[in-house]
């Protein structure tokens, strides 16, 4: 039996080598942070991201009595050149400051040294709507009403203060470990001071702007209502409503009022959307009035959301909530859109921390409180027709190929490799994926490639083509038939009788990588969002004499290379790459940065190979246990 030794978490880059990296590119970010009134002093970790004028990193206090990880939001002195920036800043502290609320990321306190500004914030792990809407591209009903509930609560508090956001869109609205919203981003956000005040400052997103802003005249708390019309439209359409290729072309089509709903819609969503992008503020709804809307009636608004919804469509499948099914809802919307738009690893030394926070937890109550299994079956495009995930694989496969080649072919990449600082200007963290394999033993010759995700959900991908994979939290079961048919089980209760083989099978790769490999993590909780959620699986996997290729159904493709142990995992959707270097630094890269910025050696000779192997795929067939199968002329090579 060949096996494998996990890559990492799902929390890296949390390592000192990889903040140093970072702080080294900008040398007044200290190590260690200090808050000279307080005298709390605040230790720099894990790089989160950059924008504007600002750099973000996660902050652990050097107080033993408070654990929390922080966020904290810095801005160089150097860059509050002017008076009007000063005053930006001053006011964006000012008001969120005094704003608590639990749709709202939370504001822990500000201070100054001598180089920058430091705002301490709520660590929202999960990063905002915008990734979830880059992963998606649309959302189903039920999860577009519980992100728009919570949403809408928490400007019913901002309004309620005389507060209006004026930069509401899917970047600013954040979301925390347990997939709660949280807004934030107050950098554009105004007081009102007495009624009927109108602003007159134009500001805002471009695709999230309203026409009163444009027409500049004048505007209050209704354009918070005409951005969370375009957040909706685009959670389920899968793009903004005034979107097009130029900038004057979107503030033509605002000011005209120039949308277009698919024919596919629930009427009740699309009626909804209509009441929010109403040209004359007066006649869109307030946000007191929005939870009155039919659209919030539809169904039983979901408790909670699995982590797997920020990359996989959720399983909506128990019969009491038949309604809440939206599949090929969204399929056809998607296709209408189209129309609307112009080896093995083998030392322990691979091993990585666990960083999972969550604890034991004991099993379930009694089977028979678990609901019977569920069988879905295979989605189907907007024409009714089965869509088979091979062909969706080989989409995403065709579009991760061509990224490649622009990438590789780019002017920067053609003059040379540049130094590992240079390349660190393409860092994009929040482009870091969601799942992807920690570890895998190969038994094919006998049943099929069993492997574990990085939140330590097992998987195997039978020689029959089947799938199978149970759930972190050792309860939820998923079955793939070689049709695509998914059947969902609960783990106490007697698998079908097709199944109690595989399910011994499954139970032996687990307790195998459990005892012979580190874990990548600590057990999970059982949770009630549970229930909803879809994991993505392994659907086509081979070795070279190089490395270890694995494609997920998501989208993913994750090369593992033999010699050095490093890793590279490509993602079509965010359009990035996750580099796991000998040091197993893990480092996200976005490639349209490193089409600016250039890349190192390393990186190039791994993606050359990565586009091979994607030719590789698109041009092969697969061997009936999932295996790609290449013609004999196609051999992989490395330079």
């Amino acid at each position: 039996m060949k096996a494998a030794m996990p890559i990492t978490s799902k929390a890296v880059p949390a390592n000192a080598d990889a903040a140093a990296a970072q702080r080294a590119k900008n040398p007044t970010i200290p190590a260690v942070i200090v808050n000279s009134q307080s005298r709390i002093s605040y230790n720099c970790g894990k790089f989160l991201g950059k924008g504007g004028f600002a750099f973000c990193y996660e902050v652990t206090s050097s107080d033993a009595s408070d654990c929390r990880t922080l966020a904290c939001k810095i801005v160089s002195k150097k860059l509050l050149v002017k008076d009007s920036q000063k005053e930006k800043m001053i006011q964006e502290i000012e008001i969120h400051r005094k704003l608590s609320h639990e749709h709202l990321v939370k504001f822990y306190d500000s201070f100054a040294d001598q180089e920058n500004m430091y705002i301490l914030l709520e660590l929202c792990s999960r990063r905002s709507l915008m990734e979830l809407h880059r992963r998606r591209k649309l959302v189903t009903v039920p999860e577009a009403q519980y992100f728009m509930r919570q949403i809408v609560s928490g400007c019913q508090y901002l309004h309620s203060n005389k507060i209006i956001h004026r930069d509401l869109k899917l970047g600013n609205v954040f979301l925390n470990s347990k997939l709660w919203v949280k807004i934030g981003d107050f950098g554009l956000a105004t007081q009102v001071n007495r009624d009927g005040e109108q602003k007159k400052t134009m500001c805002g997103t471009p695709n999230y702007l309203a026409p009163e802003v444009l027409n500049k005249q004048g505007h209050s708390f209704e354009v918070d209502v005409w951005s969370l019309g375009c957040i909706l439209y685009t959670l389920v359409v899968g793009r903004p409503p005034f979107e097009s290729p130029s900038l004057k072309e979107t503030y033509v089509r605002i000011k005209n009022n120039n949308f277009k709903i698919p024919s596919s819609l629930n009427p009740v969503v699309a009626a909804f959307i209509r009441s929010m992008l109403q040209s004359q503020p007066q006649l869109r709804p307030s946000v007191f009035a929005m939870p009155h809307d039919p659209f919030f009636s539809l169904q039983p608004i979901l408790p909670s959301l699995p982590e797997s919804v920020l990359t996989v469509t959720p399983r909506l499948d128990d019969p009491a909530r038949q309604a809440l099914r939206n599949i090929r809802n969204t399929s056809a919307i998607a296709a209408e859109d189209e129309e609307m738009r112009p080896q093995e690893q083998q030392e322990k030394k691979d091993q990585v921390r666990p960083t999972n926070a969550a604890g034991k937890a004991g099993l379930s109550e009694a089977a028979s409180n678990n609901p019977p299994a569920v069988v879905l079956q295979p989605r189907e495009n907007s024409n009714g027709q089965l869509l088979p995930s091979r062909q969706t694989d080989k989409v995403n496969q065709q579009m991760l190929f061509e990224q490649l080649a622009t990438l590789l072919a780019s002017p920067t990449a053609q003059a040379g490799p540049v130094s590992k600082e240079q390349m660190s200007d393409a860092e994009d963290p929040a482009s870091t994926p969601i799942y992807w394999v920690g570890k895998w033993v190969d038994y094919s010759d006998k049943y099929g490639l069993g492997y574990q995700l990085c939140d330590n959900s097992v998987g195997v991908l039978f020689n029959d083509c089947t799938k199978l994979i149970l759930s972190a939290n050792q309860q939820n079961i998923q079955y793939y038939k070689r049709d695509n048919r998914e059947l969902f089980f609960n783990k106490n209760e007697a698998p079908p009788a097709e199944l109690q083989k595989k399910m011994l099978l499954l139970e032996y790769f687990r307790t195998y990588m459990m005892e012979h490999l580190l874990t990548t993590g600590q057990d999970m909780a059982p949770k009630e969002s549970d229930k909803f959620a879809r994991l993505p699986v392994l659907s086509a996997w081979f070795r070279t004499k190089h490395a270890m290729v694995m494609y997920l159904n998501n989208g993913i493709l994750q090369l593992n290379f033999f010699k050095d142990h490093t890793k590279i995992i490509l993602c079509p959707n965010m359009e990035a790459v996750s580099y796991i270097d000998e040091k197993r630094v893990f480092t996200t890269y976005r490639f349209r940065l490193l089409a600016i910025h250039g890349m190192t050696a390393a990186l190039t000779e791994r993606l050359n190979f990565a586009k091979e192997m994607l030719d590789r795929m698109l041009r092969a067939e697969l061997c009936g246990n999932g295996r790609v199968k290449a013609p004999d002329a196609l051999i992989p090579t490395t330079k």
